[in-house]
């Protein structure tokens, strides 16, 4: 990801709507679909500056990667231990067999071949082990968003299910979520092709605006694996071994 992308998820990680109200989501979906032991072994993979940390450690202890230095440090120090940094598609160093969560959220479009990196996270599961996946959704919705994050690909429900099928994995079931709000994204995605206006800041809007959208996105908590939603921003799920 470009740095600038890094700095605003370090400055808005804590307020922005879209962050806030998607951890309170994939608690809630964790806690219903998870079925995680207890003091389960976390593991989650590309976790930026660390704001998903705190949410993943109530279910467990929690090690994480990321690759970009500045955001490592930041996560760092927000987990209380050293960050990895083994690099997808290879996770060298990362045991084997050992983790009984994976968490990728929205990380497995930015590594051009997809299948390995899911293989090799398949490796790292202990038996009964799983791994939470969030990707981003439909190519037509393709931005400058996605761009100056490095994305290689947005997903379909189809192409995500073959890349998880091709790495040894079956899902279990796969939710579109980020729906309630679908259509005020794909408005803005179409206007700014039109107006040649795409614009790549993700900064948050005015707080009462921002308190608005929160309160709609977190919603989905309620509804987000229970729900079948018809579409949305971005695609969740929950993958083991075959």
């Amino acid at each position: 990801m470009d740095r600038r992308v890094y700095d605003r998820m370090a400055e808005h990680d804590s307020t922005h709507w879209w962050y806030r109200a998607r951890r309170d989501i994939l608690a809630d979906y964790l806690t219903r679909e998870g079925r995680l032991p207890e003091k389960a072994r976390i593991l989650e993979i590309g976790c930026g500056t660390g704001h998903n940390l705190p949410m993943l450690a109530a279910f467990g202890d929690v090690d994480a990667i990321e690759i970009d230095p500045a955001a490592r440090a930041i996560a760092g120090q927000r987990l209380g231990k050293p960050v990895g940094d083994a690099p997808l598609p290879e996770l060298p160093g990362v045991p084997r067999g050992h983790y009984d969560l994976i968490a990728v959220l929205d990380v497995v479009e930015h590594i051009e071949d997809d299948v390995a990196a899911l293989a090799a996270m398949r490796e790292c599961l202990a038996p009964g082990g799983k791994i939470l996946i969030a990707v981003p959704a439909h190519q037509w919705m393709w931005s400058a968003h996605d761009v100056v994050n490095h994305h290689h690909r947005r997903y379909s429900k189809k192409t995500l299910l073959a890349a998880i099928r091709k790495a040894g994995l079956t899902e279990r079931g796969l939710t579109y979520f980020n729906s309630l709000l679908f259509p005020l994204a794909a408005a803005a995605r179409v206007a700014g092709r039109l107006t040649g206006r795409d614009d790549s800041d993700d900064s948050p809007p005015a707080a009462p605006l921002n308190a608005v959208f929160e309160r709609i996105f977190r919603m989905e908590r309620h509804l987000v694996g229970r729900v079948p939603m018809p579409t949305g921003v971005s695609i969740l799920t929950l993958a083991e071994p075959r």
